[in-house]
């Protein structure tokens, strides 16, 4: 029998992962809170999701799985809560925005996994950018790897290659192997020495590549000064208002002894600045003056007592408040080969974290003041400039003109359509990585605009939720051709059927291409991973089409593939 997985909250992303679910040979149930137009195979039950009632027409006693696809948190919590009140056993596939809490819960449920669409498409967002075509990632080796298909053509590199020679390029993973003509697995095309042919497609993992950063301190005060004529409006008042209290004192000391020789310079100076400031002292000084010194004294103690009210005013403002933190942001603002961020909400955040990790220069634009994130960039060390990016002077105080790319992923489509253009209509040839919630009209804004890459955050998320929902911890998945593959993590048990068998043997049976395996302290890969005996607690790590995780749906699926989380 196969098991039954429930998709609850059937939105833009919760239908489309119940399509792919279907699509997989998947026995899925919907659950909508509003009438849907569906297909006459759809089995949807529309009502109230946290409803017991309905959870149990769905099937949710029976059910292994269900995905919470709402992007309401609080809900999604309400459908959990009830689900497992009904089903203790049953597994829960979570969609959270508030990843702290979906933390807590993957240790406190039992069978829960969170996932959120941010952290899942900011890998591609980040990708794109640096100028790959992505179809996915891996999270391998503690590091995101890209997946790229390949399909080879007469001018392909690869034409004529043989898949042995590609396997054993340690820098790159063999992922799938999709021949034009006939059935071949990957490992079996590795063993015979296959050569690929024209039409063939190879999914293909790529290592990231980790940018060093320059540590030469010239550099950094090079930036430092090279900003400070552009953003001068952040320290004018404060310059303008201290030149005026210098001058006061200056002029107030020259008077002082001007009309009195007999007292010293510094002293002089040091009753000037305590009668302005209010601090007092040598009051000697005036109390022996004539009459019109007095007065002017007392003048200059009452204008004094404004022009320091307002320095300190400033001062406050731009140390304490947000004006210092501003112009220290704009002064760090790298002039070339950076990339810009506009827009500072979860997708956005993910996206810094890729970039950052690789080791590249970032210039996050963000015009919320009050923004959530701003402190956590900050810490981070990453300049934020808090304007309006639609605006084309905002993209140029980011030096746009230097830019490696920008990425416009803030929530409002309009804008980021405003950005891009605007950003185009500066930098022609900039490349642009653009957010656009709607996945149709994702299609049409890359078509007329003519944007290099144009993503939906959801969209490139339901292949990780439907993956996830078929089973086992996730390390990562891709879509090619209708077909649906993820990778995997199975440890290897003593009623295992894989325990003590050759890699190489099993891997054509089940259709699956072994990465690599977690021994110990070590790990095996390459051509030793293939004559590889598994033996008890090896972890081995494969991809595999999610159609063959079918066997899972067996009695005994929990001898078959015993997954990690």
């Amino acid at each position: 029998m196969k098991p039954l997985i429930i998709v609850s909250g059937l939105g833009r992303t919760g239908y489309k992962i119940y399509q792919l679910l279907k699509q997989q040979g998947a026995e899925v149930v919907g659950l909508s809170d509003r009438t849907l137009v569906v297909q006459e195979d759809d089995r949807i039950i529309v009502g109230d999701l946290r409803s017991p009632q309905v959870l149990i027409e769905a099937g949710i006693k029976a059910a292994t799985t269900i995905v919470l696809a709402s992007n309401d948190d609080a809900l999604n919590i309400a459908i959990l809560t009830q689900a497992k009140t009904l089903n203790p056993k049953i597994r829960i596939v979570n969609r959270l925005y508030n990843q702290t809490l979906g933390q807590r819960l993957d240790y406190t449920v039992t069978d829960h996994l969170t996932m959120s669409v941010a952290r899942l498409a900011a890998p591609i967002f980040a990708f794109s950018a640096l100028g790959s075509k992505t179809i996915g990632h891996l999270r391998l080796f503690e590091q995101t790897w890209s997946l790229h298909e390949e399909i080879i053509d007469t001018n392909h590199p690869w034409y004529g290659v043989s898949l042995a020679h590609l396997w054993e390029n340690l820098e790159q993973m063999l992922i799938y192997y999709l021949p034009k003509k006939g059935e071949m697995d990957l490992v079996t095309g590795v063993k015979t020495g296959q050569k690929l042919q024209l039409g063939d497609h190879l999914i293909v993992a790529h290592q990231t590549k980790f940018k060093r950063k320059s540590r030469f301190l010239w550099k950094q005060w090079f930036k430092f000064f090279f900003n400070l004529s552009t953003y001068k409006q952040y320290v004018r008042p404060v310059i303008m208002v201290t030149l005026i209290l210098i001058i006061l004192i200056a002029l107030a000391s020259i008077i002082y002894l001007m009309v009195n020789w007999s007292i010293s310079p510094v002293d002089a100076l040091y009753f000037s600045v305590g009668m302005i400031t209010g601090a007092g002292g040598k009051e000697e000084v005036a109390e022996s003056a004539p009459d019109g010194i007095k007065i002017f004294t007392a003048v200059m103690m009452i204008i004094g007592a404004g022009i320091v009210g307002i320095f300190y005013a400033l001062i406050n403002d731009f140390v304490l408040g947000s004006r210092f933190k501003q112009f220290l942001d704009a002064a760090r603002v790298a002039t070339v080969n950076h990339y810009v961020v506009c827009g500072l909400g979860n997708v956005g955040m993910e996206v810094i974290r890729e970039l950052k990790q690789q080791g590249h220069d970032i210039v996050v634009i963000e015009s919320d003041h009050s923004n959530r994130f701003l402190h956590s960039v900050r810490s981070l060390g990453i300049p934020i400039i808090l304007e309006d990016a639609t605006l084309a002077e905002t993209l140029q105080s980011a030096h746009i003109e230097g830019a490696n790319g920008i990425i416009v992923v803030t929530s409002n489509d309009m804008v980021n359509v405003e950005i891009a253009l605007t950003a185009k209509a500066l930098m022609p040839k900039l490349p642009v990585v653009l957010r656009i919630q709607d996945n149709q009209f994702t299609e049409s804004v890359q078509d007329v605009f003519q944007f290099e890459n144009v993503f939906s955050p959801s969209e490139l998320a339901t292949y990780s939720f439907a993956a996830a929902a078929l089973g086992g911890r996730i390390l990562g998945n891709g879509m090619t051709d209708d077909l649906l593959w993820v990778a995997i993590a199975t440890l290897i048990t003593p009623n295992h059927p894989f325990c003590g068998k050759i890699v190489e043997n099993i891997a054509p049976d089940g259709d699956f291409v072994p990465l690599y395996i977690a021994r110990e302290d070590k790990n095996i890969h390459g051509w030793n991973l293939l004559s590889t005996e598994l033996k008890n607690q090896d972890v081995l790590y494969l991809t595999v089409p999610a159609t063959k995780l079918k066997q899972l749906w067996q009695s005994n699926s929990n001898q078959i593939l015993q997954m990690i989380y």
